[in-house]
């Protein structure tokens, strides 16, 4: 087994390209079996700080492995990006 915080050290880079996203920040549950639905990674750039913010979900069918430092993805159409207004 392993956990969140394990998981969030990890870094994510898809089969595609080699492209880096980041790594873990969050996971989205289903409340009643209690199974990993996707994992969030918030996009940060230069100015996240005051402008906006963005977070890539990335759904649990895209994931490939989970290794020791990584978890390599398969990149899709489908991934979800949202953007939050930094306040």
């Amino acid at each position: 087994m392993i956990t969140l915080s394990e998981l969030q050290l990890k870094e994510v880079i898809t089969i595609n390209n080699g492209k880096r996203l980041g790594h873990l920040s969050d996971l989205e549950i289903d409340p009643h079996y209690g199974n990993i639905l996707a994992i969030i990674i918030y996009l940060r750039d230069g100015n996240a700080f005051f402008g906006k913010q963005e977070e890539l979900i990335i759904y649990w069918e895209q994931i490939i492995t989970i290794g020791d430092d990584v978890i390599l993805i398969e990149e899709r159409e489908d991934s979800t990006v949202y953007q939050h207004d930094n306040i």
